[in-house]
C-alpha cells in the first residue's frame, strides 16, 4: 500500500515544478525547519471557599489547566473565617464571601466580606458587614456588580447590600424574614434560607428556603435598594423536599431547584413577564438500588443546556440528569463517584469540558472530563489536596 504522506509530499512539490536536486534540498530544508511553537496555555484562577474549623485558614487559590484539567499552584489567597460561599464581581475585580458564623460583633448574625483581587492572585480585605441573620451560606451578585445578596440559613432571612464604586459593601439596605415550617421535624421546624439568585434581567430574586419547602420570589427595586415580595410571592416544592440551590437554564425559560432532603431535582417553567415559576417535572438524583442516607447540595447546568448536574452527599457522587427542553422532563442518566466524602460543592470550567468536585470531608478537589454528547463524566486522574473545600469559583 502506498504511503499517503509521501504521496501528498510528491504532489505538493511536483506542482511547484521542482527538479530532483531542488526537491531534495527543499525537503532537507523543510525537515530542518523549526516547528511552529505551541500556543501558550492560559491558566485559569480558581478560588476556593472553606470552613476554617479544622486545617483551613480562609480563601485559597489554585491555577487550572484547561488542556489537562489539572489544578496546581495551590496557596492561601486571604485569611478569613468560614468563607463557605463565594461570588465573583462581574468585572472580575472583587470577590465577596460569606462568613458563616452565628455571632458577629456581639450580635446573632453572620457577616459578608469584600476582597479586591490583586495582580498576583492574592486577595486584599476591603471591608465586612453584618448579614443580620445567622450562618449566611450563599452569596451572589447582580449582572453589573451593583448589589450583593445573601441567604442566611440560621436566620431564615435574605439580605441585600449596595456595592460602592470601589467594590466596598454598604450596610444591608433590605432584609426580609421568612416565616413558616414544613413536615420534617428535625430540619424544617423553621425557615432556613439556603440560596438567593437573580434572573438574567435583574428584575427578580429567587430564594430557595429548605425549611419551608418554598422558593420565595422578590422584585428588586434598584432605585430604593429593596427586595419586594412578588405576585406570586413563591412556588411550593413537594412537602419535605427541602429546596437548597436554584439555577436558571441557558434558554431563559426554565429553571431548576435541587432538593436536599428528598434527593431530587425539580424542573420549573419561568415566566419572564411576572416572575412566576411553575413546577414541570422532578427526578431522583440517586440510583434506584441505593439504600443509604443522602442529602443533595449543589447544582449546575452544562452550557449546552442538555445536562443538569447535582451533588449527592452520602452516595458521594455527581448525579447526571438529561433535560428535554421541549417536554420539560428530567431523566437520570448516571452517577459518578466524586472519589471522596461529602461533595458539598462543585463547578464546571468556563468551556464546559471539565467538572471539579469539592469533597468537604476528605479534603480533596477531584477533576473530571465531561462528554458533551452523553453528559457522562470520567476522571482525569488529577486530585488537589485542599483543606475542607466547600465552594469553587473561577475567575
Amino acid at each position: 500500500m502506498k504511503n499517503p504522506t509521501n504521496r501528498r509530499t510528491f504532489i505538493k512539490y511536483s506542482a511547484l515544478g521542482l527538479a530532483g536536486t531542488s526537491l531534495s534540498s527543499s525537503l532537507l530544508s523543510c525537515e530542518n525547519a523549526s516547528p511552529e511553537p505551541e500556543p501558550a496555555i492560559t491558566m485559569l484562577p480558581l478560588y476556593i471557599g472553606t470552613y476554617t474549623n479544622k486545617e483551613s485558614e480562609g480563601i485559597y487559590r489554585a491555577l487550572f489547566n484547561p488542556a489537562t484539567g489539572e489544578l496546581t499552584d495551590f496557596r492561601l489567597a486571604a485569611p478569613a473565617t468560614n468563607p463557605s460561599f463565594l461570588a465573583i464581581h462581574p468585572q472580575q475585580t472583587h470577590i465577596y464571601a460569606v462568613n458563616e458564623v452565628t455571632d458577629y460583633d456581639g450580635a446573632p448574625s453572620g457577616a459578608v466580606s469584600a476582597f479586591s483581587i490583586q495582580q498576583n492572585g492574592e486577595l486584599e480585605h476591603v471591608n465586612s458587614q453584618a448579614t443580620q441573620g445567622g450562618a449566611p451560606c450563599y452569596i451572589s451578585t447582580d449582572a453589573y456588580g451593583r448589589w450583593v445578596l445573601t441567604a442566611n440559613y440560621v436566620g431564615g432571612n435574605v439580605a441585600l447590600f449596595p456595592v460602592q464604586e470601589n467594590g466596598q459593601l454598604s450596610e444591608a439596605s433590605s432584609l426580609i424574614q421568612h416565616e413558616g415550617s414544613s413536615v420534617n421535624p428535625r430540619r424544617q421546624q423553621a425557615p432556613h434560607a439556603h440560596c438567593i439568585v437573580l434572573d438574567k434581567s435583574d428584575r427578580y430574586a429567587y430564594a430557595a428556603d429548605l425549611g419551608i419547602d418554598k422558593v420565595m420570589i422578590y422584585q428588586l427595586d434598584q432605585e430604593q435598594g429593596q427586595l419586594i415580595p412578588n405576585n406570586p410571592p413563591f412556588v411550593e416544592m413537594a412537602p419535605g423536599a427541602g429546596p437548597r440551590h436554584f439555577v436558571f437554564h441557558p434558554n431563559g425559560v426554565h429553571a431548576f431547584a435541587i432538593n436536599e432532603l428528598d434527593s431530587t431535582v425539580t424542573a420549573l417553567g419561568f415566566n419572564e413577564a411576572n416572575g412566576a415559576l411553575d413546577p414541570i417535572s422532578s427526578a431522583s438524583t440517586l440510583p434506584s438500588d441505593f439504600q443509604g442516607s443522602n442529602s443533595c447540595a449543589d447544582i449546575h447546568i452544562h452550557p449546552n443546556g442538555r445536562y443538569v448536574y447535582g451533588s449527592n452527599r452520602g452516595h458521594n457522587s455527581i448525579a447526571i440528569l438529561e433535560f428535554d427542553a421541549i417536554s420539560g422532563t428530567l431523566t437520570l442518566v448516571g452517577t459518578e463517584s466524586t472519589q471522596g466524602e461529602t461533595p458539598r460543592n462543585f463547578c464546571l470550567d468556563p468551556t464546559g469540558q471539565y467538572l471539579l468536585a469539592a469533597n468537604q470531608q476528605s479534603d480533596t478537589i477531584v477533576s473530571f472530563s465531561i462528554d458533551s454528547e452523553t453528559g457522562l463524566l470520567s476522571s482525569t486522574g488529577h486530585v488537589l489536596n485542599a483543606p475542607t473545600p466547600v465552594c469553587l469559583k473561577f475567575v
